[in-house]
């Protein structure tokens, strides 16, 4: 089954999501009477499953501060979260954010990404390290917690996954922005759902890239291309300053990179077409409309 059928499969037609609820009469400072339309529909359920990472997905997504709480009394219901919410097992939930990546030596973890999987209409690798390894693929065991812990994979090398939102953490902006353009895309007039299309769908084809990332990337697929245009979001991106500008253009340590992915999936010249660059204005436009009802 597709991403798209999970998707109609949970949030019904587009019919259904423009069914507005009864008017609610509202008296203005003239004593007169006027009809207030307001579209509400059923929130979705989310939940935030942690795998082996160092919780800087979930701090993020704590920092969006009110915007969390707009988007908890509007949008969603959080419904499985261990910082955040008291419940014990994987419940069953539309969006799992999964961060962390998964230990091979421990059969629990193994258990729970093939639960969440089975759980989760639609699964969302949250960070580096859930979606391409990031600085857990250099573990070799021993540390003081649990020296066993010795080998460590993205959750897409066991199971299928929906999106990818690389980064080391995720900034809280771009969290909310995928939560917001998301729900536009399924609940949203058809302007609004064209618009979330374009930006969610470059998310929906990262899983189909593989699980692997390196700064090497900036190299193979942008620099030697041409299509280096010296912006400096790559350098800006990079959580440990693996990347310099140098005559213009990124260079990159290849003995600090920690393989995140950030440095590639921010770079506008990747595989974030030239048309949703050109309607980023509007974009940010209906995010701010959405997060300030």
């Amino acid at each position: 089954m597709g991403l798209g059928e999970r998707l109609s499969k949970v949030f019904g037609s587009s019919q259904e999501s423009k069914t507005p609820v009864n008017p609610t009469k509202v008296e203005n400072s003239e004593n007169k009477t006027k009809t207030e339309e307001k579209l509400v529909a059923d929130k979705i359920t989310i939940g935030h499953v942690h795998m082996s990472g160092c919780s800087g997905c979930v701090v993020s997504i704590a920092d969006t501060f009110e915007g969390l709480f707009t988007l908890l009394d509007n949008y969603a219901d959080l419904v499985y979260c261990l910082t955040l919410a008291d419940v014990r097992d994987i419940p069953k939930m539309d969006v799992a954010l999964v961060e962390g990546s998964v230990c091979i030596n421990d059969h629990h973890s193994i258990e729970d990404i093939r639960k969440t999987r089975e759980n989760a209409t639609i699964v969302v690798a949250l960070g580096g390290c859930a979606s391409y390894g990031n600085i857990t693929r250099f573990c070799r065991g021993g540390q003081w917690n649990q020296p066993g812990h010795e080998a460590f994979v993205p959750i897409g090398d066991l199971i299928n996954v929906d999106v990818y939102l690389p980064g080391c953490a995720p900034t809280p902006e771009a969290i909310r922005n995928v939560c917001v353009m998301a729900y536009l895309l399924l609940k949203g007039n058809d302007d609004q759902k064209a618009l979330a299309t374009k930006y969610l769908e470059p998310l929906m084809k990262l899983p189909t890239l593989g699980t692997e990332a390196c700064g090497c990337d900036l190299m193979t697929k942008i620099i030697n291309h041409g299509l280096c245009m010296g912006c400096g979001t790559c350098c800006a991106s990079c959580p440990v300053r693996a990347i310099t500008m140098q005559s213009g253009k990124p260079n990159i340590e290849r003995d600090m990179c920690i393989k995140c992915g950030a440095c590639y999936t921010a770079c506008p010249r990747s595989f974030i077409s030239l048309e949703l660059t050109a309607q980023f204005e509007t974009i940010l436009g209906a995010i701010d409309g959405a997060m300030n009802p």
